[in-house]
């Protein structure tokens, strides 16, 4: 297994696991329920671990493919840039989301406070998902690009596809 390979396996969760986070820290706090907070918090941490792995794998995996046709070097920097932006934050909420979970444990008077900490990081990695998400795809999926252009090739397969399928 090489470092692309590992890069696609890993670079999921934080994505993931930060929307599903974020989704049940809101229940949580909605309802002032410290068990679905606490299970938020330890999802930050975990998304956040695995976004070390993800940035850890992505420069191998950048050499790897850098080189192919239609990747090139411009769109993985773009997506490097956007994925440093994104570990940052997601280091960040998974550090406050410890620091929440410790303080929610001990019962501090000010657990609240970093949960809205941890809240507001969490938001903020929220929208850096897509983008992080959105900006990987595009390297090895060409046809999710704002500026993707069919080839000949492509919709003559397509076509044959289609007549193959209605013969059937």
């Amino acid at each position: 297994m090489n470092d692309a390979h590992l890069h696609m396996v890993v670079n999921h969760f934080p994505i993931i696991g930060t929307i599903f986070g974020l989704g049940i820290l809101v229940t949580g706090m909605f309802m002032k329920n410290n068990a679905l907070k606490n299970t938020a918090y330890v999802l930050f941490a975990v998304a956040a671990i695995f976004a070390a792995f993800s940035m850890g794998t992505g420069e191998g995996a950048e050499e790897l493919v850098e080189d192919m046709p239609n990747i090139g070097h411009q769109i993985i920097h773009e997506h490097e840039e956007i994925a440093e932006k994104f570990a940052i934050i997601m280091y960040a909420t998974g550090f406050f989301g410890l620091l929440s979970l410790f303080a929610s444990y001990k019962k501090y008077r000010f657990a609240s406070f970093f949960s809205y900490i941890t809240l507001v990081l969490a938001l903020v990695a929220g929208v850096l998902t897509k983008s992080v998400g959105t900006s990987g795809g595009e390297i090895r999926h060409t046809e999710i690009r704002t500026n993707f252009i069919p080839t000949a090739g492509a919709e003559q397969n397509v076509s044959d596809e289609q007549g193959e399928k209605e013969k059937d």
